[in-house]
């Protein structure tokens, strides 16, 4: 099983700094079985850290599985959204732009 330490690193090693051009947006990811984390893209770079932002945009809820599927490609984001899955309270439409921020 993935880590959510694991990952933060996978999700860092495809950010694309080109789609955050110009961005100010913290995503809060809540992980039902392991550690909150979360993102904040600003101007072309991320910071992803564990624990809980104080402020997000969104916050995206599901367990580690959920997670490890979306991040890697063999989970459609949407699709977990519309299976229960995955829950997002805050800005959904932001929840779009990960697959922008983070291509698989």
């Amino acid at each position: 099983m993935t880590t959510v330490a694991e990952i933060i690193k996978n999700m860092e090693g495809k950010f694309n700094p080109a789609a955050a051009s110009g961005l100010d947006l913290t995503f809060q990811f809540n992980i039902e079985d392991d550690s909150n984390f979360y993102a904040v893209i600003k101007d072309g770079t991320c910071n992803v850290a564990e624990g809980d932002a104080e402020d997000p945009n969104v916050t995206l809820i599901m367990d580690s599985e959920t997670l490890n599927g979306v991040i890697t490609g063999e989970t459609d984001g949407m699709q977990a959204f519309m299976g229960g899955k995955l829950r997002a309270e805050g800005d959904m439409m932001l929840a779009l732009k990960l697959g922008e921020l983070f291509p698989v």
